[in-house]
């Protein structure tokens, strides 16, 4: 039985899609609600899976094409067996002299690999049906091209210092060019500005080494920063609604929710899914949900849903190491926090010199809806939360 491969039908918001990755090759025998291709849209992406047990007759879509909502992309036979039902083309591509010759043989998902890595096809020994190369062989390849000793001092690459000078293109993914383009809407549509401060972590610091293993024990996660972030960006967030407002033409939208965007770094690119209604959640929910949206971030699971909305976001660029930074705004939002490293650093205390772990704060803003007064007040909000944690249970 022959079953149409579709493209799942795209959100209200998304108008084309793009085939990121064939996981199988035609004729390989796969099973029911095995992974067949990655369609990449501008927010998220999706997996479409084998419908039953049985094996690709034809591919419709190769690669990098752009495809329309439940377009047909390939035609799948239900209950084939491998080798069987095979298409003529598809019987030459398992041909071993062919794969030795010529490219076409190879799937998609194997060329654009061996292009990524320069790698011979010809030196690449196949496992697949009838010698065919895949996936896994270019990947074993080049694995131990990179394990390989250094071979002995060459003098002929002495005498042609330029001979391993090379470069490759490699096309945006959907993802990257609308992190692009956003990025460059922000700079070029508000009035972006950047105001500073810094905060003494130890407070935080301690109560973390105090109730870390009873917290951890009595609901199941480690205690982080990132909830200390996220609830004192919250209590801020009340006492200064422009700073949790949007504009929308020549009108200023003042949200009385409060979801907050956490910025998470993925294989893809820098995303920002979610947190709903922070105000109502304690920190051990705040944990948990983040590391849930960071765990489908790096899986590539995150849906629309969760990168939709979003009135303020707090990056916290201090897990790859820096310092300082003045980070972009994500729009339509009016205001972006970053969070960064923390560094131990000679502070005056009381007249005293004390070393103390310090983090510098950022805080970038839309000057069209933010005043001068409202940001520097907001971030001096958070640095009193974050400095004496008990404002935030006494709601001072």
């Amino acid at each position: 039985m022959s079953i149409e491969i579709k493209v799942p039908v795209l959100p209200e918001s998304v108008a084309d899609a793009t085939i990121a990755t064939w996981h199988v090759q035609a004729g390989e025998q796969v099973s029911r609600d095995q992974i067949l291709v990655d369609i990449e849209t501008d927010k998220v992406v999706l997996e479409v899976v084998a419908p039953e047990d049985g094996q690709i007759a034809e591919f419709l879509a190769e690669e990098g094409e752009t495809v329309l909502g439940e377009a047909v992309i390939a035609n799948f036979v239900a209950g084939a067996v491998a080798g069987q039902e095979v298409t003529k083309a598809e019987a030459e591509a398992a041909s071993p002299a062919e794969t030795e010759e010529t490219s076409d043989a190879l799937s998609p998902s194997v060329r654009r690999l061996i292009a990524e890595h320069n790698v011979d096809a010809a030196a690449v020994k196949g496992s697949g049906v009838g010698g065919r190369i895949t996936k896994e062989d270019v990947e074993a390849f080049v694995k131990n091209a990179k394990a390989a000793p250094a071979p002995a001092s060459a003098p002929a690459a002495v005498a042609a210092p330029l001979a391993d000078r090379s470069e490759k293109r490699v096309p945006m993914t959907r993802l990257r060019k609308t992190i692009a383009n956003r990025l460059l809407e922000a700079k070029n549509s508000t009035a972006m500005l950047t105001t500073f401060n810094e905060v003494n972590m130890k407070p935080i610091m301690d109560i973390r080494k105090q109730y870390q293993e009873i917290f951890e024990k009595r609901h199941g996660i480690r205690l982080g920063f990132m909830s200390f972030y996220v609830k004192a960006v919250t209590e801020a967030l009340k006492r200064f609604p422009e700073v949790n407002a949007s504009i929308d033409g020549d009108e200023i939208v003042y949200h009385n929710y409060f979801d907050i965007s956490i910025a998470v770094s993925t294989p893809r690119g820098l995303v920002t899914p979610v947190l709903r209604d922070t105000d109502k959640m304690s920190l051990a929910d705040i944990e948990r949900n983040v590391r849930e949206l960071a765990l489908k971030g790096r899986d590539g699971k995150l849906t629309v849903a969760d990168m939709t909305g979003g009135n303020f976001t707090v990056t916290n660029g201090g897990v790859f190491g820096s310092l300082m930074s003045t980070p972009i705004l994500n729009l339509p939002q009016s205001a972006i926090l970053g969070m960064h490293a923390i560094k131990d650093r000679p502070m005056a205390v009381n007249g005293q010199v004390e070393i103390l772990p310090m983090m510098y704060l950022a805080l970038s803003y839309d000057h069209r809806i933010v005043d001068g007064r409202e940001s520097v007040g907001y971030l001096v909000a958070i640095k009193d939360f974050l400095e004496d944690p008990t404002r935030l249970l006494l709601d001072l």
